[in-house]
């Protein structure tokens, strides 16, 4: 048993580095080649001011007059020792802005994986075992509906209603405005944290929703569930008892696996709702074409998502054992 597993975590391994590499490269040529001037972006409304000898200097600062195959294998090489770079835009090093962000979207992404995770599938559940009945037709029309939604949409229709009209929600941060954040109490914090999670939520439920609905269809049609109907089971029992355990297995493993349509969706949810966390750095790197920043942001994102995908992998085959043994089958 050691050795399989040893040799799973060295394939894993192995499989992370190769993406972490192709991920690295293509990062940076996407922004090698971005329209947008470094040096005028880092400048701001003052480029106009400074002189061809400024510019020059700046770009002599930051590396950026080095031809880009000498500027990656720099940066690699810094990268393979430990060292992330330092960001122009926060003044910081990239890893200090990425721990600080992300701890603040950590709190913002749980809560709406957890929302989205829960809510969509007791959905699913319902609208599958209330297959062509109302409640079916009412869950599955808000959920394709909310599938095409954009995450920036949804945000704020939701800003629109329950800060401005209802006042129910504050319109923007994490904190309060002018409140040091040390000074900020736990309900105040999710006070200004629940609609963007809620925006969030809404738009991940979706997905859980169709394909609970469909994994609660096919193991109401399976054989096992007709055989308990004819012992007399019927209902919520029934459900319970002879569905859950199988639709919850697909529920989970979509569930990890949308990590990074998460993080995708923070990063407009973070714009909507003026929240400081890692999905407003990255649009404020891209925007400032912060280099270091969005290289090191790409490759966490790339870890965690790898991260979550492996975690799914072990709860579907904790959940269905089937998955293990038909995952056992291809390797061998």
């Amino acid at each position: 048993m050691l050795i399989p597993a040893l040799r799973g975590a060295a394939g894993r391994l192995t499989r992370l580095v190769l993406l972490l590499a192709a991920v690295a490269v293509a990062s940076f040529a996407l922004m090698v080649n971005s329209p947008v001037d470094p040096v005028a972006a880092y400048v701001g409304a003052d480029v106009a001011a400074i002189g061809p000898e400024q510019r020059a200097l700046i770009a002599e600062r930051w590396g950026l007059d080095d031809p880009a195959p000498e500027r990656f294998l720099s940066w690699f090489g810094n990268l393979v020792r430990g060292d992330f770079g330092f960001s122009a835009t926060f003044n910081q090093p990239v890893l200090d802005v990425i721990g600080d962000k992300f701890l603040t979207s950590l709190a913002l992404m749980a809560l709406a994986w957890l929302l989205s995770g829960v809510l969509g599938f007791a959905l699913g559940l319902v609208a599958g075992a209330r297959r062509g009945r109302a409640a079916d037709r009412v869950i599955t029309w808000w959920s394709y509906t909310l599938a095409s939604a954009p995450t920036f949409w949804v945000g704020l229709l939701l800003l629109y209603a329950f800060a401005v009209s209802l006042n129910w929600a504050p319109v923007c941060c994490a904190v309060p405005i002018g409140v040091p954040a040390a000074e900020v109490g736990l309900l105040d914090r999710l006070h200004h944290l629940a609609l963007p999670a809620i925006t969030l939520s809404v738009v991940g439920v979706a997905p859980v929703v169709l394909h609970t609905r469909q994994a609660v269809i096919e193991a109401m049609g399976s054989d096992h569930v007709a055989f308990a109907r004819a012992q007399g089971e019927r209902g919520i029992g029934l459900v319970r008892h002879r569905v859950v355990r199988n639709a919850a297995a697909p529920a989970l493993l979509l569930q990890f696996g949308s990590l990074g349509e998460l993080f995708g969706g923070s990063v407009l949810a973070e714009q909507v709702f003026s929240y400081p966390g890692l999905g407003a750095a990255t649009t404020t790197a891209a925007l400032g074409q912060d280099v270091p920043l969005l290289l090191g942001i790409a490759l966490f994102t790339t870890v965690l998502v790898f991260a979550g995908n492996a975690v799914g992998d072990r709860v579907h085959a904790a959940v269905d054992p089937r998955a293990a043994l038909a995952d056992a089958g291809r390797r061998t």
